[in-house]
């Protein structure tokens, strides 16, 4: 967020739902550990919000609606460190093809360790 622009805090949207960011472009903040179905995901305008072509959408608990993220995405798993007691493993997955290159150039110039 903050390399988009964004001042002020960022923070899990547990209680809202959703968060809004507004930088370079919008990020929409998802935590969908709270719904139940996926009517609500309509109610809270989720699918308007996926669609949108100069944002990014960030969903935690995403696993809960699988069958309703979009085609294509970049999943990210953090993960503690079995190395660093506070250290953390990242990684990222292109779910479709539209991501497989946007992974391969992120892959060109992270930084591997364990």
């Amino acid at each position: 967020a903050r390399t988009l622009g964004v001042e002020g805090e960022v923070t899990s949207p547990t209680f809202n739902l959703m968060n809004v960011y507004e930088g370079i472009c919008p990020i929409y903040h998802f935590d969908l550990y709270r719904l139940e179905s996926e009517e609500e995901l309509e109610d809270i305008g989720f699918y308007e919000y996926t669609e949108d072509p100069e944002g990014i959408v960030v969903i935690e608990w995403s696993d809960k609606f699988p069958q309703c993220m979009p085609e294509d995405y970049v999943e990210v798993h953090i993960e503690k460190s079995e190395f660093q007691e506070d250290g953390r493993r990242i990684t990222f997955a292109s779910v479709g093809e539209r991501y497989q290159e946007f992974i391969k150039e992120l892959e060109s110039f992270v930084y591997f360790s364990h």
